[in-house]
């Protein structure tokens, strides 16, 4: 059993621009692009979900022009981190202080004083990750790096990350697809 992650196409967000909640633009062509790339390697009929924000129920859409066997569905569990206040802040621009203590208190301080802690964002991510396990069947998510590195996470039996060295830092492409099996 198979979960496929896709990562929405490049957003037309300026370099070092907070944003995980925010409906940031895409360029229709590098969503099409996207979608040229993965729609090939999927599965026939398998169930898709997407994240409800733009940059990729876009991409899903563009998908299912593709391969009219895929349909997707909007499930916000597979939304970005709400980053709170730091919403459209450029990250240099974010006081230090802040950031050091989110990531002193990594597991419990919401980012941006009113948006989600890591655990909070852990435990939805999980709740879908879970359905999927449970589900006995294989699935595409459109979804985020955030959500990519939380079902990375998942998938090694972590629910929690205390620290934020815990939390992973490999880069992932835009459009790119990262395989995980149960």
């Amino acid at each position: 059993m198979k979960l496929l992650l896709i990562r929405h196409a490049k957003t037309l967000a300026a370099d070092g621009l907070c944003y995980g909640r925010t409906d940031v633009p895409v360029q229709p062509e590098l969503t099409h692009a996207a979608a040229a790339q993965v729609a090939a390697e999927l599965p026939p009929g398998v169930a898709m979900a997407c994240s409800p924000l733009k940059r990729c129920s876009e991409l899903a859409t563009a998908i299912s022009l593709l391969r009219p066997d895929l349909r997707a569905m909007a499930d916000p569990r597979l939304a970005e981190m709400d980053l709170g206040a730091w919403e459209g802040q450029p990250w240099a621009e974010i006081e230090r202080a802040e950031l050091d203590a989110w990531t002193r208190g990594f597991a419990h301080v919401r980012a941006g004083a009113n948006g989600e802690s890591t655990r909070q964002f852990m435990a939805r991510v999980s709740v879908a990750y879970d359905a999927w396990r449970d589900g006995g069947r294989d699935a595409v998510w459109v979804t985020h790096a955030g959500v990519i590195r939380a079902v990375r996470l998942l998938h090694a039996g972590v629910r929690v990350v205390e620290r934020a060295d815990q939390w992973p830092a490999d880069p992932i492409a835009f459009g790119g697809l990262v395989a995980f099996e149960a």
